[in-house]
């Protein structure tokens, strides 16, 4: 190959470095050129067949050849890679106007259960009872026998109460009821008097629109030498006012029967549907919201107190069921149905703390 064919091939090389359009063509260029079997390097091979006097000046001058291709193929690829980048860079842009994201401050949601436990604790912590807990998994003792409970009474079936197999002494351990072990273990614990709430989880064997297995309770009990009735309705008339947001209410009581409490009572709160709203405090119809009444003596002996020394009170309600009233929410099985949207629309910002002197719900 003559010196004249170099200077072609040279030229026939850059021309196609400088036409390739994109990095894909620029690659097949420069294996054309440079590869294994591209005609560079096919001169190259061809040194070893050459006279030793050519074989110098042939080497160097296709040398040159090479290294002005490698050259252009190093800066076709930086210009290609510079306009590939450009083209990105303004189809990606990011509109800076968008308003920012809120993050999980402003997005996270508290479950109304939670934001309900909360109202109920603060209510009663400025009333000055304390908060007790105890275990989820309760002996038969605790849940029923110390409570005045009579072996044929009907929570004692398995179509009420989830049991565990039994052990060896025949005893069986269960899932607790209502939270009212808990002021079992505490009177155990503890001397009079005492001021307590018990809010937590509670299980039974029920499930539909208003019941699920699983749901969660908040007690109370006050025990003291001079706790009456009096105190009672004071108690729960004042909690029923913060709690509902309202300066007045009307409760009714009526009588009752539980096995813990004698006398026992069930209250009712006056209340008018306005739509599908229902507002406390307002007209003439009434709504059951929770059972109540003085701590039977045989509770009292149980733990260890004498009944003609000190009395007292205790009270139940839901706070899924009193949360449903409140926020006007129509399912209880949505509230553990993990549904996000549900949550979204019902739950509260994480930053809603409850207290009185601002409102619960505001």
């Amino acid at each position: 190959m003559t010196p004249t064919d170099l200077d072609t091939l040279q030229r026939d090389l850059l021309d196609a470095v400088a036409g390739a359009g994109d990095l894909a063509a620029l690659e097949d260029v420069r294996v054309a050129a440079l590869g294994k079997k591209g005609r560079i390097s096919e001169l190259m091979k061809s040194l070893g067949a050459m006279p030793a006097e050519e074989r110098k000046a042939f080497g160097q001058a296709v040398n040159g050849v090479k290294t002005a291709v490698a050259e252009a193929l190093g800066a076709r690829k930086q210009a290609l890679d510079a306009g590939a980048l450009a083209e990105r860079l303004s189809s990606e842009r990011a509109d800076v106007t968008l308003p920012v994201r809120q993050g999980p401050l402003g997005e996270g949601r508290i479950h109304p259960v939670s934001q309900v436990w909360d109202e109920i604790t603060e209510i009663f912590a400025d009333m000055g009872f304390a908060i007790a807990e105890g275990p989820d998994i309760e002996t038969d003792h605790h849940n029923f026998t110390a409570l005045n409970i009579p072996e044929e009474h009907p929570a004692r079936q398995e179509h009420d109460t989830f049991y565990f197999n039994e052990r060896e002494d025949g005893s069986r351990m269960l899932l607790r009821t209502h939270t009212s072990p808990v002021q079992i273990r505490t009177m155990e614990a503890s001397e009079p008097p005492l001021r307590i709430i018990a809010p937590g989880r509670v299980y039974r064997c029920d499930s539909d629109q208003t019941h699920t297995p699983m749901f969660h309770q908040v007690e109370g009990l006050v025990i003291d030498e001079e706790t009456h009735l009096g105190h009672l309705k004071w108690v729960l008339e004042a909690f029923c006012k913060a709690f509902f947001e309202v300066d007045a209410v009307k409760m009714r009581f009526r009588a009752s029967h539980f096995p813990f409490t004698e006398p026992s009572m069930e209250v009712d709160v006056g209340y008018a549907k306005v739509g599908d709203e229902i507002r406390i405090g307002e007209g003439d119809q009434w709504l059951e919201i929770l059972g109540c009444g003085m701590v039977h003596p045989n509770v009292l002996r149980n733990v260890g107190y004498d009944p003609s020394k000190v009395q007292g009170f205790a009270f139940g309600l839901g706070i899924d069921r009193i949360a449903m009233l409140k926020y006007g929410m129509p399912d209880l099985r949505a509230f553990f149905a993990a549904d996000l949207r549900w949550l979204r629309h019902y739950g509260f910002g994480v930053l809603d703390v409850p207290t009185l002197a601002r409102g619960l719900s505001r």
